[in-house]
This record gives C-alpha cells, sequence and structure tokens, in this order.
C-alpha cells in the first residue's frame, strides 16, 4: 500500500477490451472503414493492455489492425511477442525486427488482405496530435502493396474512443493524482533556500516514486524572483533564495496514466505582485471547475476562466489554451482554447490549467486535474491552498 492508499488493480479485464473494440467497430461501420490502422503507443495500448518502455526506442516498427468484424491483429517485432501474448490478443504475427529491407511490411500487407480490406477504406490517425510512428517511405511502400486501398483520416473516431474514461481508467489517474497531491503537500520538508533547482526537481521525483509512482517522465518548472516566464526548460544550477517563485508541474505515472498539474510556492517570503497574481489564477480556476459540467463545451471552460483573469487587468498567458484532455498521455484532445467547441461528456478527464503575465519576465500558471460528472466536476487533484504558500 503507497502513501496515497490501495492502488486501484493494475491492467484491465479482457471485457474492458471487448466492449472498447465493440464501440470502435460500431464507429468504423458508421464511418465507413473496412480496418484501422494503428502504430502509435496510445492507441495500441488502448486497444491491447500492451504497456512497455520499450517504446523509447525508435529502431522497431510496432503495427495494430482493427477489422470491422474480429478482433485485431497485432504485427510486431519478435522481441516483443511475448509481451503483447499476455494481452488479450490472440493474433500476434511477428519478425526479427530491424529488417530493413521488409520491416514487418509484407506480414502488415498480408493481413489487410486477409481481413478484405485491401481494396477497402483503412482509417489511421492524421489529425492533430497524431504521428506516423513508422518511416514514412515504408508507408509508401505498404500504399504501393495495396494500391486498391484508400487510407483515411480516422483522427474523429480515435478522438472519439478515447475522449470519455471508464471508471477504471479513472481510477487509475486518480490514484497518481493523490499521489503526486501528497507529494506537493510534502514540499516544505523537502526545499529551502539554498537548494539549487536541480537538486530540488530531484528530490520532488524520488518523493514521488517513495509514494508509488511508476515513474515520473515529465517534471518541469521554474523559479525567479517573484514570478517566471519560462515553464519548460530543465532546471537549472541556481539556488533557491528568498522571494522566489517556484512552480513545479509533474506529470507522473501509475499504470500508464498521468497525472498533469502543478503548484505555486514562495520562497521565504512572498511578493504582494505574485500574491495578487496567485488569488486571480485560483478564483479562474474555481470559474473553471464551476463551468465543467456536461454540455458545456472547451470554449466555455476557456472563456470562463479568461473572464476572470481579464477582470483584474491582466491580460491571460499566451500558450494557446487553458487546459487539455488527459489519460494515456501527459496532453490529449481536447483543448481549452476559444477555437475548441468540444462538448463536456461524463467521464472526460480534464486539466484546467489558466495563466496569466503581470509584469515583463514575470508570469503565473495554475493547474489541476478534474473529471467531468453528471452534476460537475470532481476533483481529482488536491485543490491547491486558496493563498500562495510560503516556505
Amino acid at each position: 500500500m503507497s502513501a496515497a492508499g490501495e492502488a486501484p488493480p493494475r491492467g484491465f479485464p479482457t471485457a474492458e477490451f471487448e466492449a472498447r473494440l465493440e464501440r470502435a467497430q460500431r464507429l468504423m461501420a458508421a464511418a465507413g472503414l473496412d480496418a484501422l490502422f494503428l502504430t502509435t503507443e496510445p492507441e495500441i495500448r488502448w486497444f491491447t493492455g500492451f504497456l512497455t518502455l520499450f517504446w523509447q526506442s525508435p529502431t522497431r516498427p510496432w503495427f495494430l489492425v482493427v477489422p470491422r468484424a474480429g478482433k485485431p491483429v497485432a504485427v510486431v517485432p519478435e522481441i516483443g511477442a511475448p509481451v503483447m501474448a499476455r494481452t488479450w490478443i490472440e493474433d500476434i504475427r511477428a519478425w526479427p525486427a530491424p529488417q530493413p529491407e521488409d520491416d514487418g511490411l509484407s506480414l502488415l500487407a498480408g493481413v489487410f488482405r486477409e481481413i478484405g480490406a485491401a481494396g477497402g477504406r483503412i482509417g489511421l490517425p492524421m489529425g492533430p496530435e497524431t504521428t506516423l510512428r513508422m518511416p514514412l517511405a515504408d508507408f509508401e511502400r505498404l500504399r504501393a502493396a495495396l494500391p486498391e486501398a484508400a487510407f483515411l483520416d480516422a483522427t474523429p473516431a480515435i478522438r472519439a474512443l478515447r475522449r470519455v474514461k471508464s471508471e477504471r481508467e479513472i481510477a487509475k489517474t486518480a490514484h497518481i493524482c493523490r499521489i503526486a497531491s501528497e507529494g506537493f503537500a510534502a514540499l516544505p520538508g523537502l526545499v529551502g533556500a539554498g537548494m539549487p533547482l536541480t537538486e530540488v526537481f530531484r528530490a520532488f521525483r524520488l518523493e514521488l516514486i517513495r509514494r508509488g509512482a511508476d515513474d515520473v517522465p515529465y517534471l518541469v518548472g521554474a523559479a525567479a524572483p517573484g514570478g517566471y516566464d519560462d515553464v519548460i526548460s530543465p532546471p537549472s544550477e541556481r539556488p533557491l533564495a528568498s522571494g522566489d517563485l517556484l512552480m513545479m508541474d509533474t506529470g507522473a505515472t501509475f499504470d500508464g496514466y498521468f497525472c498533469d498539474f502543478d503548484r505555486n510556492v514562495a520562497i521565504g517570503r512572498a511578493d504582494a505582485a505574485a500574491a495578487r497574481a496567485y488569488d486571480t489564477l485560483w478564483r479562474a480556476t474555481e470559474a473553471g471547475l464551476a463551468a465543467a459540467r456536461p454540455g458545456q463545451s472547451c470554449a466555455g471552460l476557456f472563456r470562463a476562466m479568461q473572464a476572470v483573469i481579464e477582470a483584474d487587468g491582466y491580460r491571460a498567458g499566451n500558450v494557446g489554451r487553458m487546459g487539455h484532455g488527459l489519460g494515456l498521455q501527459l496532453t490529449e484532445h481536447p483543448s481549452n482554447a476559444a477555437w475548441d467547441g468540444t462538448v463536456l461528456e461524463p467521464g472526460m478527464v480534464l486539466t484546467l490549467e489558466p495563466g496569466l503575465a503581470f509584469a515583463p519576465g514575470r508570469g503565473q500558471v495554475h493547474e489541476e486535474n478534474l473529471v467531468v460528472r453528471a452534476d460537475g466536476a470532481e476533483l481529482l487533484s488536491r485543490r491547491a491552498p486558496r493563498e500562495l504558500p510560503v516556505i
């Protein structure tokens, strides 16, 4: 048992994957797709439960074919076949990758022919926030091997499938959010003036692992007098000093599911301008939480938070959005942005992430994680303190 309480069971029962497949095949039928062609970790993991850090290596491609009827077929390097065999997938085709002259393409084309999709409509993600995790030249070779097939954009279907989480998925995100929340609560005992930011980050990572996180693949932040304007650089060796505003933003994982939220703390003393900005962003987050109800749009969430920020005389942050989807990836569709009309549904897991600039080179970002329920937002992260903490 971790400090955050009993962890939910790892993995998913076969029935959950069967339900996912049924939903996918209904959407495929509606879109007139004969198969889905998947090459990236989140999509393959969502359909199969295949979880490994071996995705860090770009050497080998991995493929999953979802037919319009029947179970998915995995086409994977032999090194991964034993792991795939422990999932619910039964049809696994493997080759001794890497094999540049034919890195799984003959096997893959054979699968499309077997399921009757060689002359049909094959969908794969092509839209924003998607990638093709195979050499482009190999993709062109696959198209040449299937000259009668039409490769079409399946981004809307994939988004619709992954956007609403199951209760088991939500439980995993809630658990890693609890771990990170307790880690942030322990921050006063971990950091202090004179400590280099590199050591601050290292200490926090170790604290999250100690409390039960599987990994902390994402940890960014900043420390600067009264505020900051860079939140993505690696930590420097600069020691924390009295008057600094420290922000840490963590994306820790449990069983492949992410949390993604931050906390701001003042070192030694709180600057008045920083405290005022903190108050504005805390209330902007409250407005986002109040607005996060079924039927609301992501654009509506953005406007609710923007209104509080601008009413206090600030300009909203310049990162283009104020939060996003969360789950198997640190950031997922949709975006809480003025241009995103995605309608909220129960079961969607989101971040709220308002930010502002209050002086040249000085700003703040706040972030919380939530799940949309039938009656409104349920916080997954422990709510940030009402006033800017000082340590």
